[in-house]
């Protein structure tokens, strides 16, 4: 919910988004959930799990099986040699956020994003009554210039937010940018927070983590989650990885938030963790494909198309449409194609959304048979031109 000019509480755009597709019966390209189970080891993981009586509050700091997997994965595809006490387990990366930013800063402490950014980052960081500070990105790349990350770090920043792999865009940032983050980070004083739940969803571009680059670790808090690689996103464990005094700051603030949670399924999230390199590479090929039906759907109705690195999105220009507005374009598709999509403006400040106008996120996680059926139906734009 946001607050409207009249000071009430307003639905964001996904949840009008979501609510529109259910009524119009469209198909909803709008959410970043998959339409498809996970693994038949991580599921059963959770099944055995709660019939074995692990139905209770676990511990605070997560499970022991958990924390240790995250480790084990830290250190297996990365490098990165952590303690499973540098390891909290949250309510999905969500709630791994909010812990942090209300953790780690104060009243007026200025908090650097990449913009467009995840629609939490800026709630959060007004709860927190903190600064938002934005560096934008802008197609057909979507890469940060340099120079603007260095205007925008200062003194007063307490927070760098590094969104990589990035949603909504799908790119993934550089070796040279992570490095510039890391060098501001220590110039500064600030603390890099890294949302990495693309992590493993990467199409030909390599995730480099800031925690596994010289200087990065003691500045970084990592956070990630098991929903968008294991297709469980509703099941919401995600963790974060810190020095002690980090992981002690924000634990302190998570226990008043949801204390616990998914006792059940954070085994099974351990499990998943472990599977063989063959699942996260075949998990990844298999998005890839999906990424290039919706694609060349997108195209054939004649948007300008991104080509995204990684994750669950694609970004589709409506310009050569004709449209100026995305928000109302938005609102208008069920209708014109029975599919539901999200303005980028979205993830933008009000007044910042030069050069996003007519940007539209949609979800590729879906099954084939939707992706070709919204491709077809989506083509139908042109011809109603």
């Amino acid at each position: 919910m946001l607050l409207g000019d009249d000071g009430l509480l307003r639905p964001t755009i996904f949840a009008e988004m979501s609510a529109l597709a259910t009524a119009s019966g469209a198909i909803n390209l709008g959410q970043g959930f998959p339409d498809e189970d996970g693994p038949p080891e991580v599921l059963e993981a959770a099944r055995r799990a709660i019939s074995e009586g692990v139905n209770q509050y676990p511990p605070g700091m997560g499970m022991p099986v958990l924390r240790e997997a995250v480790a084990a994965h830290q250190e297996r595809f990365y490098g990165i040699r952590v303690d499973p006490s540098q390891v909290l387990v949250t309510a999905g990366a969500t709630e791994a956020l909010a812990a942090t930013i209300l953790a780690l800063t104060e009243e007026g402490d200025e908090v650097v994003t990449l913009e467009p950014f995840y629609d939490e980052y800026g709630a959060l960081i007004s709860f927190a009554k903190a600064v938002h500070v934005t560096v934008p990105l802008r197609a057909p790349d979507f890469l940060p210039d340099h120079d603007d990350l260095r205007a925008a770090v200062t003194d007063r920043t307490r927070l760098i937010i590094v969104n990589s792999p990035h949603n909504p865009t799908g790119s993934v940032l550089p070796r040279e940018t992570l490095e510039l983050l890391v060098e501001l980070a220590h110039e500064h004083d600030a603390i890099l927070v890294t949302d990495e739940v693309y992590e493993h969803l990467t199409f030909g571009a390599a995730h480099i983590p800031i925690s596994s680059l010289p200087g990065g670790f003691e500045r970084t808090v990592t956070i990630s989650s098991g929903g968008k690689t294991f297709s469980t996103t509703g099941w919401k464990v995600g963790w974060l990885v810190a020095p002690p005094p980090l992981v002690a700051a924000i634990a302190a603030v998570k226990q008043y938030l949801t204390y616990v949670n998914a006792a059940p399924f954070q085994p099974a999230i351990a499990v998943g963790l472990a599977l063989p390199d063959e699942y996260f590479a075949a998990a990844a090929a298999t998005l890839a494909a999906k990424r290039d039906i919706l694609s060349a759907g997108l195209a054939a109705a004649g948007f300008g198309v991104s080509r995204p690195e990684a994750g669950y999105f694609v970004i589709g220009d409506a310009s050569p449409l004709g449209v100026s507005d995305a928000a109302e374009f938005c609102r208008a598709l069920p209708a014109l194609a029975g599919v539901v999509g999200v303005p980028v403006t979205a993830f933008v400040h009000p007044d910042r959304r030069a050069g996003f106008e007519s940007l539209v996120r949609f979800a590729f996680c879906k099954r084939v048979d939707v992706l070709e059926r919204a491709a077809a139906q989506l083509a139908g734009l042109r011809s109603a031109r």
